[in-house]
């Protein structure tokens, strides 16, 4: 098991190969493999949901793109756009958000900060849950919520009632957090985090090869 920090670092590398590949084939590769990842990690149905959200924002990017510049560039934007959000879906799909920050704490990052985000990556499935249960609950009382201009006066029987549950949530956690002390100092941590023999050849094997393939790509 890598620690957190590698698998956010090897996140940051891929996408740092992404965002300088500018053919649409290569592109394709780095997706295909990304969605290999995803097959091994047993997240495809999770990832299927979430890509048919996704395809029409892509779609719309590299139709903008082309209608400004041509058809290879579009296609690569969109392609760049769809890979790159992959890669953090497949990030936070492997990673724990609490591990995730309380690592980036043994490396020096302030705990506040490390706990917004933390926070922040949690409350995001919450808050998804929470907008599928107001709309089936609308939907039950007649009330049309589903994408389109006829739908778009009753957007207010949705966000209502999303921001009311989203500010108890926020204020529920506040009392949660004075209760316990949050930001006393002294600060223990149950689990150790440590960078070990296989999390540097994984950091250090990774960066060679996106210096490898960009060098590649620019001949």
């Amino acid at each position: 098991m890598l620690d957190p920090r590698t698998k956010l670092l090897l996140a940051l590398g891929y996408m740092a190969l992404i965002a300088l590949t500018r053919k649409p084939f290569y592109l394709e590769g780095e997706w295909g493999l990304l969605l290999i990842a995803i097959l091994l990690s047993g997240q495809v149905k999770t990832y299927l949901r979430w890509l048919v959200m996704l395809l029409p924002m892509a779609l719309f990017f590299g139709g903008v793109t082309a209608w400004s510049a041509d058809l290879s560039t579009g296609v690569a934007a969109a392609m760049s756009l769809l890979a790159m959000t992959t890669t953090f879906f497949l990030f936070f799909a492997v990673t724990d958000p609490e591990d995730l920050g309380n690592s980036l704490v043994h490396t020096g990052l302030p705990f506040s900060i490390a706990f917004v985000m933390t926070a922040a990556m949690q409350f995001v499935p919450v808050v998804g849950r929470k907008l599928k249960a107001v709309i089936e609950t609308q939907q039950t009382r007649g009330i049309a919520l589903k994408p389109g201009l006829r739908a778009l006066r009753n957007y207010p029987a949705l966000l209502i009632p999303l921001l009311t549950q989203c500010f108890q949530m926020a204020d529920n956690l506040a009392e949660a957090m004075e209760s316990r002390g949050f930001g006393r100092p002294g600060r223990t941590f149950r689990k150790v985090y440590r960078m070990r023999l296989i999390d540097w050849l994984a950091i250090a094997g990774e960066w060679i090869a996106v210096t490898l393939i960009l060098l590649f790509l620019a001949r």
